[in-house]
């Protein structure tokens, strides 16, 4: 009973520890509202974002919005987007807030800022693109940004949501040590970024494919280590996210593979458990954490495509629906 208790009370801490977040910019007075750049996404407060546009030949088929995961940017598409380009599907994917090119590299943007953003980039590709099917794919923290913006009473607009292991592993699936190490780090050293150890960097495999690895290594737009309230900022959106995937209205699919190893099986399950009937999941029996970087990453890009084109039409990879949870932890709202 005790151990509970605290274990409690240690979840509600740190659900409402402070954070550094970003603030929403002043825009000058020549501002004159959000706007698509060659490079760059103009949003609602003037903040310049980092922008990446896989373009048709002509006037695309379908468009789809991009959202790449944590420490990552834009080019966690640069895979999968010359493929739907051949299939007639454009993509836009821009650097959220505090990653890649854009505003406040390392700081947490928070919920709020990260979904509003997102709202505004959906307007303005639907803006681009009129009459044609808006789908937003996001991927692990990408997901997790989707489905709260879904869940909420603004949903952006768009037509269809693909997640691709969405970060759904929250305070309620964190394992106690990592509970207790993150809430003393986030108030003891809440700046100093925290690189994983060399044990743990060689034990998670976030995807089969080495050279893609290697190649996200070395190139410079991405972040390595993490500010521990940053870090502490995600676990709050991903709790929200997990609890949130009953509040989504838009028809979705939600792709996960069975040797993730960043995003545990079960918080997911759950999560993909709360869809509403009629929604579509796939689990690859070799997929890992990057569905868009995997060796079997082919099937999740027809997967995805198919959807984004005819969500009535059943999944290309044949790929099994999501396994139920092994325990039925549904009751958050």
């Amino acid at each position: 009973m005790k151990r509970r208790a605290f274990l409690a009370s240690l979840t509600a801490l740190g659900g409402c520890a402070p954070l550094m977040v970003q603030e929403p910019l002043a825009p000058p007075r020549t501002f004159a509202g959000p706007s698509l750049e060659p490079d760059s996404f103009i949003s609602f407060d003037g903040a310049r974002l980092g922008l990446t546009v896989w373009p048709t030949p002509g006037e695309p088929d379908a468009v789809i919005v991009g959202l790449h995961g944590m420490n990552d940017y834009a080019n966690a598409f640069h895979l999968a987007a010359p493929v739907w380009v051949a299939r007639g599907i454009a993509t836009y994917a821009f650097d959220q807030r505090g990653f890649g090119r854009s505003v406040g590299r390392g700081v947490w943007a928070g919920e709020d800022l990260m979904t509003e953003d997102l709202r505004v980039f959906a307007d303005l590709v639907r803006a681009r693109h009129p009459g044609k099917p808006l789908v937003v794919v996001g991927e692990s923290m990408g997901g997790a940004t989707a489905i709260c913006a879904f869940a909420s009473e603004r949903p952006p607009a768009a037509d269809r949501l693909v997640l691709l292991a969405p970060a759904v592993w929250g305070w309620s699936s964190q394992p106690l040590p990592n509970k207790t190490l993150l809430w003393l780090t986030a108030r003891l050293t809440p700046a100093k970024p925290v690189e994983p150890p060399d044990w743990l960097t060689t034990s998670i495999q976030p995807s089969d494919n080495t050279e893609e690895l290697i190649a996200m290594g070395r190139d410079p737009l991405m972040i390595w280590g993490a500010r521990p309230d940053t870090v502490l900022g995600l676990v709050n959106m991903m709790e929200s996210a997990w609890a949130g995937t009953r509040r989504i209205r838009a028809p979705t699919a939600y792709l996960y593979g069975a040797r993730d190893q960043v995003i545990p099986a079960e918080p997911s399950r759950q999560a993909a458990a709360r869809l509403p009937g009629g929604d579509l999941t796939a689990f690859y029996e070799e997929g890992y954490h990057l569905l868009l970087r995997d060796r079997q990453r082919q099937s999740v890009f027809d997967d995805v495509a198919s959807f984004v084109l005819d969500p009535q039409e059943p999944l290309p990879s044949g790929a099994p629906p999501i396994p139920p949870p092994f325990r039925s932890n549904l009751s958050r709202s």
